[in-house]
């Protein structure tokens, strides 16, 4: 394997964007790992596109403990990587992780209480190699753990010196608003919220009721708070909004345009997205969406991030790559003019949501 030595120009085109009211920026486009990366993958293949991206200005790596296969191997893979490449780039990189979701058995082994949190950063750290993540996320909201608990195992990792900023994922508005809460009480701000957004899922534009699931009774509704979407409610609470998902599992490509299911496919895998999603309907809105972007000159794909990129309050755009090809394709989003008013009036008739999988 030979030596890794950065590209001398690799800020020359990148974009970056402030999270929050913070001093972080994070680029426009940043690279996760929650699908490609992982054992059932080529080392040598999730290495080029690591070190690819970061050729390419894309100094933001997401992870999360249970992302894999197995869980826990997508960690352990930019650990490889980080010790054989990246290490003196360090300094450059913002790397985050995450705990939420199951990862060990016993009742210990997710959700959102001190303990598990504790020990999952405590594994992550292991994995990667890094005596410190740059952001720490609750992966999801936990109603069963006081929101104070799951907020001070946040800020004691800040403490600790084992993580620089704090983020959550996967909040409501209104749980958004008592982590944030929370967070400020013990001297830590909120930094970030992740939450999967695209064209073909628009839920953190929708404005939703107010109601606190850490409160009880009518104290979870008091009055005079008023339904907020998502998106307002990270600029009122002055945090960023990293997105992911963005080209909907796929569907926002142009794998599916002929109406086929090609073998090994995420559809015809069933995971995440099933094969009956590839219906007319969905068609119909890809086909409509691929010719406006091919009269702007790019991919469905590029379309949907700078679709997404449209709007200031998105700090970044979480993209996967199985392939260092998929990944320029992904960062040529970046390249094109900003949407007109027109070209968002002539898309908004098909980026609408679609029906989830059973």
């Amino acid at each position: 394997m030979s030596q890794y030595q950065a590209s001398g120009d690799r800020y020359a085109a990148s974009t970056f964007r402030r999270a929050g009211h913070s001093g972080l920026d994070l680029p426009a486009v940043s690279l996760g790992l929650w699908h490609n990366f992982g054992d059932a993958h080529s080392f040598a293949s999730q290495r080029a596109i690591l070190l690819r991206a970061f050729d390419r200005g894309v100094t933001h790596v997401d992870l999360a403990n249970n992302y894999g296969p197995p869980p826990g191997a997508a960690e352990a893979t930019f650990g490889r990587v980080l010790a054989t490449d990246l290490r003196p780039y360090r300094d450059e990189l913002v790397i985050s992780t995450k705990a939420g979701y199951d990862m060990w058995p016993g009742p210990y082994g997710d959700g959102g209480s001190a303990k598990y949190l504790t020990a999952s950063l405590d594994a992550s750290l292991r994995r990667t190699g890094l005596d410190h993540v740059d952001i720490f996320y609750s992966h999801r909201p936990d109603p069963s753990v006081p929101i104070e608990e799951t907020a001070g195992a946040l800020a004691r990792a800040v403490r600790q010196g084992k993580a620089l900023y704090v983020g959550i994922s996967n909040y409501s508005p209104a749980e958004a608003v008592a982590a944030s809460r929370a967070l400020t009480g013990l001297g830590v701000p909120l930094l970030i919220q992740q939450e999967s957004y695209s064209m073909f899922d628009r839920h953190v534009e929708q404005p939703v009721e107010m109601r606190d699931p850490w409160l009880r009774g009518d104290a979870a509704g008091a009055p005079g708070r008023a339904p907020r979407s998502l998106l307002e409610t990270v600029e009122e609470l002055a945090i960023g909004l990293i997105v992911f998902s963005p080209l909907a599992q796929g569907l926002l490509t142009d794998r599916y345009l002929d109406g086929r299911v090609a073998a090994g496919s995420r559809a015809s895998v069933g995971h995440f997205l099933k094969a009956g999603r590839i219906d007319e309907e969905y068609l119909a809105r890809a086909r409509a969406l691929n010719d406006i972007a091919a009269v702007r000159g790019q991919s469905l794909a590029q379309l949907a991030i700078t679709w997404l990129l449209r709007d200031e309050r998105v700090t970044s755009v979480l993209v996967g790559a199985s392939s260092v090809r998929q990944l320029e394709d992904n960062l040529a989003a970046l390249e094109a003019a900003p949407l007109t008013t027109d070209e968002i009036e002539a898309i908004e008739p098909w980026a609408v949501d679609m029906p989830e999988d059973d």
